[in-house]
């Protein structure tokens, strides 16, 4: 079995990969709460042979295994919805359930790449005889930034020798760099509750103190450096108006490019909150609720990703494919579509483009500001991984938006998720059959590390 008929084995079992997807697609699950689409895989991948073992602690997360001996090759995948971005499959904005979840960063795409790979490699593994081990991790509770930090402190990733990941997007490249470190990080004040108006001066305002934090927080933005992110939301603001505050809450994450970064302003921070409770004459008590690191980078994964992208290629559109992506576009902000266009496209922005169409050169992909977080990010830095993405949405549409629920749920979606399949399967075949890359990959690791080892934020 070749490279070529590996990638012909993965045109055969797309539809049932894709009749997979869309059912997660069609019965989207929050963070926490994946277990019809946790299942889904389990049993599919279990049908085909592969042994399942539970990640203790966590429902919603195992691991599935096939093959002997080395490389152990570890393949992410994820399944979890958004909250809020319920919508069918349509080009204008129509929730299927009001404020009900949607799978707006495409995740159900991402579990489908990885489990179509999965079951490819398992054939070839069963027909050639070759010595290596392919393990599909299911991920739940990416969008909390926490499931894989907490797969990772109960060691389900020990044993193998590098992780590979890719995430549904509107561009073909391969990242070298990607994602910010992050913590999130919940406050909690205590006050006295009076009543607002006859005795006001019994109180202590948990609210006042939630609200004076959140000034501290704005002056601390300018005195950090210019790639960090600080964005919060206030989750308990008391009750009647008539009542001073016992209790408020608020929520922060806390975002730089590197794990030290985060982790000084989170110092910061936790004084800025202290500063708020003595001046309210409140106490304040707070938890880090999930915290998670920036992608290692891995230049021998990243040349070998690059290099399965161009060999591939890209897949073709058709006609409604097209049309479709157009109308998504013309829901857009249209300054946001010509942004993309020149970035990627035509740096005078005059070409008309609906889907990227190429594979974005090494040297340019730096221009994808990957910036969100994930704790993908994590298994980086426990052993060589790499990262990639391919075009799932139409040129100028965000991730967390409806247009990117609908756009996962469509044919476009569909070919990109089998782009990323074969890109998986080419880059495991190289791994397999050439080990000094594998080699070469963990000593870049190991040099990287050297000086910095991986300590869990939930320690």
């Amino acid at each position: 079995m070749k490279k070529h008929d590996l990638l012909k084995y993965l045109d055969d079992i797309n539809d049932e990969v894709k009749e997979l997807t869309l059912e997660v697609w069609n019965n989207p699950e929050v963070s926490g709460e994946e277990k019809k689409s946790a299942n889904l895989f389990r049993e599919k991948l279990k049908s085909n042979g592969f042994e399942i073992k539970e990640i203790g602690g966590q429902e919603h997360a195992f691991i599935a295994e096939y093959g002997k001996g080395s490389p152990v090759i570890a393949v992410l995948a994820e399944y979890d919805a958004l909250p809020g971005l319920s919508q069918s499959l349509d080009t204008k904005f129509n929730p299927v359930e009001i404020n009900g979840p949607g799978h707006g960063c495409g995740h159900n795409l991402l579990g489908g790449a990885a489990l179509e790979a999965a079951l490819a490699v398992k054939k070839y593994l069963e027909e050639t005889k070759t010595s290596g081990t392919i393990r599909f991790f299911g991920c739940p509770e990416e969008e909390t930034l926490v499931g894989k930090v907490k797969m990772v402190k109960a060691g389900a990733f020990d044993g193998c020798d590098l992780a590979l990941s890719w995430h549904p997007m509107n561009i073909n490249v391969a990242l070298e760099n990607a994602f910010l470190s992050n913590n999130a990080i919940k406050f909690r004040f205590h006050g006295i509750s009076a009543h607002a108006a006859q005795s006001p001066e019994s109180g202590r305002s948990a609210l006042d103190a939630v609200e004076l934090m959140n000034v501290g927080a704005n002056y601390l933005r300018e005195h950090i450096i210019d790639k960090a992110r600080i964005h919060y939301t206030i989750t308990n603001a008391g009750g009647a108006p008539n009542i001073v505050p016992k209790e408020a809450e608020s929520w922060y994450f806390v975002r730089a490019p590197y794990r030290k970064d985060v982790e000084e302003i989170t110092e910061r921070l936790l004084k800025v909150a202290k500063g708020a409770a003595m001046m309210t004459e409140t106490t304040v008590d707070y938890e880090i609720i999930s915290g998670c690191y920036e992608m290692l980078p891995n230049k021998v994964l990243f040349d070998l990703t690059h290099k399965n992208m161009v060999e591939i290629g890209v897949p073709k559109y058709t006609e409604d494919e097209y049309s479709f992506a157009k109308a998504i576009q013309e829901s857009l902000d249209p300054n946001m579509v010509e942004g993309e266009i020149k970035k990627f496209i035509s740096s005078d922005g005059n070409e008309i483009a609906y889907i990227y169409e190429d594979v974005l050169e090494k040297d340019k992909s730096n221009l994808v500001s990957v910036s969100g977080s994930s704790d993908s990010g994590d298994v980086s830095w426990i052993m060589p991984m790499n990262l990639f993405a391919t075009a799932t949405w139409p040129l100028g549409v965000p991730a967390h938006s409806w247009q990117a629920t609908s756009s996962s749920g469509s044919s476009m979606g569909i070919k990109g998720m089998a782009y990323a399949a074969k890109v998986f399967s080419g880059i495991m075949y190289d791994l397999l059959n050439n080990p000094s890359i594998v080699e070469e990959a963990k000593a870049e690791f190991e040099k990287r590390t050297e000086k910095r080892k991986y300590v869990s934020p939930l320690d």
